[in-house]
């Protein structure tokens, strides 16, 4: 390579130097800027979350959300100063998210819902909660889904939005419980000793609370028997243990004092027929 050769090499060199160096100098110093940002910001928007008492899961998700968004941004930046049309480049990266959420609409209104449940806390794990046609024990909630266990310990993934879109309820939300039962005694049997027996059988038991005090007051007379509604309050880890045991006591109760429980009955009645 000749000498004049040489010279256009460096001058071409140069001349790149000198038109994109400081791009490439202001590229670089965006995107650590942009990096030292996103870090910031992200540790500043959960540090927030957290002291709102927010779900962790929840926390790091937004946190990382806000991370890639300043990142980004600060990339469109780097290439701005390259000369890129960053114009043109946004709104292919809008349309491309328009149509990823059209495709994925479900999926949306999932996370948006899981975001929901995150943020408001309907229920947590461990409670029992009836919701989005499922009945169990919150095992998990995550941004799409949550995982309930059924009694009978099977495993049910219900999808967030529809939790969301229904009716919850939430077995657990409460410390106390009512326990509500029917006892049914004959006609001919004493209604005020008969309340008095049951009375005593709820009173008597460990599990029931004093206060609020029980409810045992007629509430049917029926085809064949006068009901009563039975309804201690109860802490809501006793409920069923209270309920199967109190079902019992009433019968044996009721045995153990002479008050009949009057059972479905139907006279049959046969008539000849005359020649």
């Amino acid at each position: 390579m000749d000498s004049s050769s040489m010279e256009n090499v460096t001058e071409t060199v140069m001349a790149m130097v000198t038109t994109y160096g400081l791009s490439v100098l202001g590229a670089i110093a965006i995107l650590i800027v942009g990096k030292i940002a996103s870090g910031m910001f992200a540790n500043g928007v959960q540090k927030a979350m957290r002291k709102g008492s927010v779900d962790e899961a929840l926390v790091r998700f937004v946190g990382a959300l806000v991370s890639w968004a300043i990142m980004i941004f600060a990339f469109i930046a780097a290439l701005n100063q390259f000369g890129v049309q960053t114009t043109s480049f946004v709104a292919v990266i809008g349309a491309a998210g328009l149509a990823v959420g059209l495709a994925l609409q479900g999926s949306l209104a999932n996370f948006a819902s899981g975001v929901l449940i995150l943020l408001f806390r309907p229920f947590k794990i461990g409670d029992f909660i009836d919701a989005g046609g499922s009945t169990g024990t919150v095992n998990d909630i995550s941004i799409l889904t949550t995982v309930l266990k059924t009694p009978d310990n099977k495993k049910i993934i219900v999808p967030n939005s529809a939790i969301m879109g229904g009716t919850i309820t939430n077995v657990n939300a409460y410390d106390t419980r009512r326990v509500d039962l029917t006892a049914g005694i004959g006609y001919a049997d004493d209604m005020g000793k008969a309340k008095q027996v049951l009375l005593d059988l709820v009173t008597s038991h460990p599990k029931v609370l004093k206060d609020p005090a029980p409810t045992i007051e007629v509430v049917e007379l029926a085809d064949s028997s006068v009901n009563f509604v039975v309804r201690p309050w109860v802490n809501t880890p006793d409920y069923w243990s209270t309920y199967f045991e109190l079902t019992r006591g009433i019968k044996e109760a009721l045995d153990k004092n002479g008050i009949s429980i009057p059972f479905p009955q139907r006279d049959v009645h046969l008539f000849q027929a005359q020649n």
